[in-house]
């Protein structure tokens, strides 16, 4: 069926798609910049979904109990902020369209989460979204097992395309997806058979049905330009035919309509050009100007943006009169609770009394063990290193298709799914998510990391076998760069903390963030009690002195995690030698760089040799080595230069040279 013919048949079907291609185009055009082809070919999918299936009200784009929808095929973006704009989204308006890609404005080239109501998550890096709208879907299942359908019962939508579908990360995604039976999570495939190169046969041949039946998903198809097929195969998608989630093969042209350039790589990337936007708006029967939406075109989309009032209303209703209702708003509002100081507070006394000599990573679990009973809104997991990560604890329950509301989630070998699938339970909200695997693979999780922190979203992530002391696993595993990238990303909190009192410290924070994500990069060995007092969290100044100088110090030790014990150790050795030494703790370099210059200068004052011990690369400590009121000549560095090896960790720690004596013979070097 041509273009022609589609019009006659459904006519106003017609010109609500229309109208997202027509504003598509024309913003593409105006900011020379941009994706066309892709809201061009699926404008129609889009029209169907929302103008009969997606549950949402555009003037609560908050609504709890919304549907989600994501458009994982980021490039795209111009679809998303048509639909926002055309149902009615208060911060959507047209002076935004006509603004697309420029400074300032919401409608960034790629959708951001924050940026914009409408927009559930950041996506761009393809798979992205998929692998979110897995996290969306879990937590959605969680919070209706923990409340009831009346207060939680909604869907997944989710557009994505080829390039979605070849990136690694989504066979994690679908494969724990389709594993969990994720029935509400429904993915909407762009199948236009085109990449940026050309046709996919260039570089891929999978029978993508077959590879999600596989993966235990129902797979369904259309026609993506018939809008009652479309329909027809969306109501079966919602219907909830069985426990498995769902995909649709949306067959589509990428650019429909622009005669030169549809089903081709020419509109995937790039702006159509005023003679082809002037063909294509005649093929569509559109005859208003660049950024005029007709007056009842308009009202019939502001319609499709109100039709979910009333359900909302009815939701408000029944949360008013639900027993839970203050917990249940607490929870999705992601306030913290006021059980967690007080249960951190008693765990900090408990190991001043004791003294345990354990693994930070074992640290972790004893928190864990304190506060998750207190945290309902605790939902763990681990990247098949349950044991090692030290992530479970005996109240949890295993997240299951026969158990909801379990709280711990067997990821499987999935770091980079699970990262995104955690960004995706914070987003959908009710959860605070934490996650663990070694720390050499956040190499793995990086994508899904970034994004953690280009969001601001206060994941966990529990890195254990934190450097070269996790020993005879050798150099594959043995972090050495891992804490310098962890560290160099914007919003990032790491943690390296000493001993069971900062693992709780670390732990608090993190509990407690709104706006950034963590990292608490554990150890695998086992490591002393260190600090004498547990009152004042410490770890929220970034860094502290744990050993003070018997006089005005002349040498100052900086360390973290497993090598602040080595520090120690040369500071009794120096100030037995005469040289009064001060040892600094450095849980967290950010949490230090935002203290106030008096309390650094307190820390770290000047004219006092400073030595770095971290069995990891330098880079990070350039600032507090050189910067801070410190000297080159007289600023030194324990660490790794290199790789690890395969050694018992007492082995290794000698060899690389990371002892308490080499620390020694370096103040007494740079003390001349």
């Amino acid at each position: 069926m041509d273009i022609a013919e589609r019009r006659k048949a459904n006519p106003d079907h017609w010109r609500l798609a229309s109208a997202i291609r027509a504003l598509s185009m024309d913003a593409v055009e105006a900011a020379n910049s941009g994706h066309p082809g892709m809201p061009m070919g699926m404008a129609d999918v889009a029209t169907v979904l929302f103008r009969n299936h997606l549950k949402f009200d555009a003037s609560a784009p908050n609504w709890f109990d919304r549907d989600r929808f994501v458009l994982s095929a980021g490039h795209g973006s111009m679809l998303i902020y048509s639909l926002l704009h055309l149902t009615g989204y208060e911060q959507m308006s047209m002076d935004q369209i006509r603004n697309f890609r420029q400074w300032g404005a919401i409608t960034a080239g790629h959708p951001e989460y924050g940026h914009v109501e409408g927009v559930e998550t950041t996506t761009g890096p393809l798979g992205q979204g998929i692998a979110t709208s897995v996290g969306m879907a879990i937590a959605e299942e969680a919070m209706r097992a923990q409340f009831g359908a009346d207060l939680c019962n909604h869907k997944t939508w989710v557009i994505a395309g080829d390039g979605c579908l070849m990136e690694g990360i989504s066979q994690e995604a679908i494969a724990l997806a389709g594993h969990q039976k994720l029935k509400n999570l429904i993915v909407l495939w762009d199948n236009n058979d085109i990449t940026i190169d050309g046709r996919v046969s260039l570089s891929d041949n999978t029978d993508q049905m077959k590879r999600f039946e596989a993966s235990g998903w129902r797979v369904l198809a259309c026609d993506g330009h018939d809008a009652a097929d479309i329909d027809r195969a969306l109501t079966d998608a919602a219907s909830g035919a069985d426990d498995r989630p769902v995909l649709v093969s949306c067959k589509t042209i990428i650019g429909y309509g622009s005669p030169k350039k549809q089903d081709s790589s020419g509109a995937h990337g790039s702006p159509l050009g005023a003679e082809e936007i002037v063909a294509a708006r005649a093929a569509y029967g559109w005859e208003s100007p660049a950024f005029i939406i007709p007056e009842h075109i308009l009202s019939d989309w502001r319609a499709i943006g109100a039709r979910g009032k009333s359900a909302r209303e009815a939701w408000n209703a029944r949360v008013d009169a639900s027993a839970n209702r203050e917990e249940f708003a607490r929870r999705i509002s992601g306030e913290g609770s006021d059980r967690l100081a007080p249960t951190i507070a008693a765990l900090k006394e408990q190991a001043l009394s004791s003294k345990p000599k354990i693994a930070t990573r074992r640290a972790s679990e004893m928190v864990l063990e304190v506060v998750n009973p207190e945290l309902p809104e605790t939902l763990g997991g681990s990247a098949d290193l349950t044991g090692s990560n030290n992530t479970k604890t005996k109240d949890l329950g295993i997240f299951t298709p026969e158990n909801r509301t379990g709280r711990y989630i067997h990821y499987g070998i999935r770091e980079h799914g699970m990262a995104a699938a955690m960004n995706g339970i914070w987003l959908h909200g009710g959860f605070r998510p934490y996650g663990g695997t070694f720390m050499c693979f956040t190499d793995y999780a990086r994508g899904a990391m970034r994004l953690s922190a280009l969001m601001g979203l206060p994941v966990v992530y529990v890195m254990t076998h934190d450097s070269i002391g996790l020993g005879e696993d050798g150099p594959t595993h043995q972090p050495v760069e891992h804490l310098a990238i962890c560290r160099a990303t914007p919003n990032t909190l790491t943690f390296r903390p000493c001993d069971l009192i900062e693992t709780a410290e670390a732990w608090e924070i993190a509990l407690s963030e709104d706006s950034s994500p963590s990292i608490l990069a554990l150890s695998r060995q086992n490591l002393p009690t260190l600090r004498e007092t547990a009152g004042e969290n410490l770890t929220a100044k970034g860094a502290y002195v744990l050993r003070e100088a018997s006089a005005t110090a002349k040498v100052v030790l900086m360390a973290t995690g497993s090598e602040v014990e080595i520090a120690v150790a040369a500071r009794d050795q120096l100030e037995a030698q005469g040289v009064p030494t001060r040892v600094v703790s450095v849980p967290s370099m950010e949490l230090f760089r935002d203290q106030d210059v008096a309390y650094r200068s307190s820390v770290l004052p000047a004219n006092t040799v400073r030595i770095a011990i971290e069995a990891a690369v330098r880079q990070p400590w350039e600032w507090l080595l050189l910067g801070e009121r410190g000297r080159e000549e007289t600023s030194g560095f324990i660490g790794m230069t290199g790789f690890g090896a395969s050694a018992p960790a007492p082995t290794l720690y000698k060899e690389f040279g990371i002892t308490a004596e080499a620390a020694v013979a370096e103040a007494r070097r740079l003390l001349g």
